[in-house]
């Protein structure tokens, strides 16, 4: 069977796009991480499939990691999300809906950005009593539609992130599900920069956008920046969180960046 795809980056974060709207392609874990992989396949941080809605958006989000699991929600994949289906019918659409595990999401498109509306943030853990052998730094919390660490640090460039990152992601603090780890780096109040390990991905990313919310968030709780704020990931993009806060409560929360397509093609699975 040749399975047609797309390819989509939002800002070096990369994605295999299926368009299962029919309902006729069914992917397994072992496929879905054979696909993934970089050597032997198109090589991608994970896959999107479209589906059809169940209440009401316009479609139904599905996001797979590189390791062939099911997650709730992506944020760089969102965006890619939104543009992707913003085409799939004969007039370019300017906002999309979806539903996704972590709720039913809006995608703006904006010149060549796409702005996300999110989810609402839960499970805030601030300053959490869990210390990590050879690393300075406090461990905050917050589910951003999937559960991020967040770590302040002074050098962010010589980090060892995957051996931290890993060492948080399976720490027992945050079992059974794991988590996601960011560390973030202030360049002045209201522009961080961050670096991210991600679960599923097993490795550390060039951008997360589920990540870069949670960092932003925690940013203003720590410092009260005002909205929006900027964030540096390593893929070289700068993206922007929006967000009105109420106390340790948020709501109207956007993250705006680019999702940009690749190239297409065809692949037998």
């Amino acid at each position: 069977m040749l399975l047609p795809f797309y390819k989509m980056n939002g800002a070096g974060n990369d994605f295999i796009m299926i368009d299962n709207r029919d309902l006729s392609i069914q992917l397994d874990e072992e496929m879905i991480e054979a696909l993934c992989d970089r050597h032997r396949g198109i090589g991608a941080d994970g896959l999107l499939a479209v589906e059809p809605a169940q209440n009401g958006a316009d479609y139904r989000f599905r996001y797979y990691n590189a390791d062939g699991g099911e997650a709730e929600m992506c944020g760089n994949g969102a965006r890619c999300f939104g543009r992707f289906t913003a085409h799939l019918t004969d007039e370019v659409k300017d906002v999309v809906s979806f539903e996704t595990i972590a709720g039913t999401l809006t995608a703006e498109m904006i010149e060549d950005n796409v702005r996300i509306a999110m989810s609402t943030p839960h499970d805030l853990r601030l300053a959490m009593d869990v210390t990590i052998p050879g690393l300075t730094g406090t461990l905050h919390f917050l589910n951003t539609g999937v559960p991020h660490v967040v770590i302040f640090v002074d050098d962010l460039p010589k980090i060892d992130v995957v051996k931290f990152g890993e060492t948080i992601r399976f720490h027992q603090a945050f079992a059974p599900a794991g988590t996601n780890v960011n560390f973030a780096q202030v360049l002045e109040t209201g522009h961080i920069a961050i670096r991210t390990y991600e679960r599923g991905v097993e490795d550390e990313t060039l951008a997360c956008g589920t990540g870069m919310v949670a960092s932003a968030l925690c940013h203003h709780l720590l410092t009260k920046a005002a909205s929006p704020i900027k964030v540096d990931v390593e893929g070289g993009d700068t993206l922007e969180i929006g967000f009105a806060a109420d106390g340790e409560n948020f709501s109207q929360v956007t993250l705006t960046g680019p999702a940009d397509f690749v190239f297409e093609g065809a692949i037998e699975i």
